[in-house]
């Protein structure tokens, strides 16, 4: 196996989710006693939480370049962000180290393509939900995003942020979401994007009215055969 690298803490909640989807699908292709080889830096996301203008950003991205290039110093092969809005920085990232990078949307774009899935509503943060780092790269495998309802973003942000990096779950944040889910299908859209590593605590993604494509594990799913050999 190879050994994979993940610059984690953005937040601890979704870290652990990484941890625990990649220990298992490696586990389910080779032996019940067999752990994924995986270098984990948790960074203290308080110092990455926020960011607004070009300054934060240039901040937030020298952070990650720094962690990339500890992780390849430590002997990782390839590496994972684990955090969608962090992956506005990902270019900044990889032209830092020599070690691929496994975007998040090109692995949900591909697993859609493969679908056969042309229209969709993303839902994540606000940078994630209507700037262009990461529709564009969906856009780019044949994906027909709806555009962004600012109430909503305003709204999903507010759940993220407020309650679901903290690990606080509640029935009142479910009902927001189905009911979302529910207005995007009406709104036209085929399937949902999770794209936000914390919303799977959240949102059904096996019951639901929508296919829903799930961020988290399908980048876990990639690292997964990366570290398998399986890419």
């Amino acid at each position: 196996m190879r050994k994979l690298g993940l610059i984690g803490g953005m937040s601890w909640v979704s870290t652990r989710t990484y941890y625990d989807y990649i220990n298992r699908m490696v586990q389910k292709d080779s032996s019940k006693l067999t752990s994924a080889p995986l270098l984990i830096e948790s960074l203290d996301f308080a110092q990455l939480y926020a960011l607004q203008d070009k300054a934060d950003w240039d901040r937030a991205a020298g952070v990650l370049c720094d962690s990339a290039k500890r992780l390849e110093a430590a002997g990782a092969g390839a590496l994972i962000i684990g955090a969608n809005s962090m992956h506005k920085v990902y270019d900044r990232v990889a032209e830092a180290i020599s070690l691929p990078i496994l975007h998040i949307a090109d692995c949900v774009g591909a697993k859609m393509k493969a679908k056969g899935v042309e229209s969709a509503a993303l839902i994540g943060t606000r940078n994630v939900m209507i700037e262009s780092f990461f529709r564009q790269r969906l856009v780019a495998h044949g994906v027909d995003l709806l555009p962004p309802d600012m109430e909503v973003v305003e709204e999903v942000d507010r759940i993220i942020y407020d309650e679901l990096m903290m690990g606080k779950v509640t029935r009142d944040a479910e009902r927001k979401l189905r009911t979302i889910i529910t207005q995007k299908e009406k709104d036209g859209a085929k399937a949902i994007v999770l794209a936000c590593t914390e919303l799977d605590q959240i949102v059904d993604i096996d019951a639901n009215v929508l296919p829903i494509f799930d961020s988290t594990q399908i980048h876990s799913k990639a690292a997964a055969d990366w570290i398998l050999g399986k890419d």
